[in-house]
């Protein structure tokens, strides 16, 4: 086949492509049976998605009159899908350094909260940060998650409280996702807290009456896009009917529903989620066994956040029962000023350790099914041919060693390719033998 083509994968020891027959999600048994090749390449069209993938001598001959941008062999080297993480709190100002001081001496997440720390202090730093600010701080974040393999990141709003703020932010997610080499999802969630001097109530009905028809009209208008609305639903936040009308509203002008539940308190989260035909629901620590059927049938992901249980000392999310009772389960890493990680290698190692997954188990959830999470998986989260090249190199024979060598993605993570262009390239790899 001749022509030209943007870029060639050559040779490498593995391809992980985790499906082979467009499968939009994996459930337990088929993350036990990821797809991996030996010996294999990967080709990448000028349009920036998958032409082929197989067998290194397959390849080579399939495209033997073709040319190439760029080449890159990748003897002795793993090909993997761009990680995506599903769950991010990314676009803030201040500093919450002190707040982890506090947490190891014993303060709870809802003690800080309630002594105007949390969310509040971040609340007040945002609405004072200028625009560009934001900006500058925001990209910066990606810029990391970017070197640590992450390809497409769900970015959430919800440190404003108020529209202005909320709307700032929304803007600065959009330039992001215009201007820079990673793929967004962006979230309203604007219901990430009660805002200081409203009730419940009256919260609920700024939103539902302000803020989503403002969304609706800065989307028609061509401003902004937004993806999901999410609520933090939670004793002495959002309860269950608040949580219920917010999400109701941002789905009747198109927005996909991906919200927190059941994190500290069992709130039925789980339950509405399915009602509501929710894509997502994150947390779910204190998910009930009613929940996780209702999520199974409703074929609505569970994103689970292995660092926030690991930071705030939280019971892990039962992961286990999810994948046996038929749940799709996808990762995330909650990176925001109360959990500062923005590592998918991290988080997958904390899921194998602390949650019981399989390191197959946790790289499906990091890559298929958290596509799936955000209504991506037709375009991203496997290698197969017509999906967007989004791809990692890493310098090891063997694809497991990104997820066993806790933080060792900075030194194995050769590659990072978005589009089928070559994004980041780290010089600093050092070549792991068995």
């Amino acid at each position: 086949m001749g022509g030209e083509y943007k870029l060639l994968l050559e040779g490498a020891q593995q391809l992980v492509l985790v499906c082979t027959r467009g499968e939009k999600y994996l459930l337990e048994d088929g993350m036990r049976d990821l797809a991996v090749l030996e010996n294999a390449s990967v080709v990448i069209g000028k349009d920036g998605n998958i032409m082929a993938a197989g067998d290194a001598g397959v390849i080579h001959k399939q495209f033997s009159g073709a040319s190439f941008e760029k080449i890159i062999d990748c003897s002795g080297k793993c090909i993997m899908p761009g990680l995506i993480d599903a769950h991010t709190h990314p676009v803030w100002a201040g500093d919450r350094v002190h707040e982890f001081a506090m947490k190891l001496a014993g303060a709870s997440y809802m003690d800080i909260h309630q002594a105007g720390g949390g969310i509040h202090f971040t609340v007040e730093h945002t609405r004072k940060a200028q625009e560009d600010e934001l900006f500058q701080s925001f990209k910066h974040r990606l810029l990391r998650m970017l070197r640590t393999g992450t390809t497409l990141a769900e970015c959430k709003s919800g440190y404003g409280l108020n529209l202005e703020t909320e709307i700032k932010m929304l803007r600065v997610i959009e330039r992001a996702r215009l201007e820079l080499d990673m793929g967004i999802s962006s979230t309203y969630c604007g219901a990430h807290s009660i805002p200081k001097g409203k009730t419940a109530v009256e919260a609920t009905e700024d939103i539902i009456s302000v803020h989503i028809p403002k969304l609706k009209e800065l989307d028609l208008n061509g401003e902004i896009h937004v993806d999901n609305i999410d609520v933090f639903c939670e004793k002495g936040v959002f309860d269950l009917d608040s949580t219920q009308r917010i999400l109701q509203a941002g789905k009747n002008i198109g927005l996909q529903i991906n919200f927190h539940g059941d994190e500290l308190h069992p709130m039925k989260s789980a339950e509405l989620g399915a009602d509501l035909g929710a894509q997502a629901i994150s947390h779910l620590e204190e998910v009930s066994d009613e929940g996780i059927m209702a999520m199974a049938r409703a074929k609505c992901a569970a994103v689970l956040l292995p660092t926030t249980a690991y930071m705030l000392r939280l019971k892990q999310p039962p992961a286990r029962k999810m994948l046996k009772e038929g749940v799709i389960v996808a990762l995330g890493s909650d990176f925001n000023p109360n959990a500062y990680c923005c590592s998918m290698p991290m988080v997958m190692h904390l899921a194998c350790v602390n949650m019981k997954m399989s390191m197959k188990e946790a790289l499906a959830a990091a890559t298929i099914n958290a596509a799936y999470a955000l209504g991506r998986s037709h375009a991203h989260g496997s290698i197969e041919a017509g999906k967007q090249g989004d791809l990692i190199v890493i310098n090891s024979s063997r694809w497991e060693h990104l997820i066993y060598q806790f933080g060792g993605h900075q030194e194995l993570i050769e590659y990072v390719i978005v589009k089928g262009q070559v994004v980041y390239t780290n010089k600093r790899t050092t070549k792991f033998f068995m």
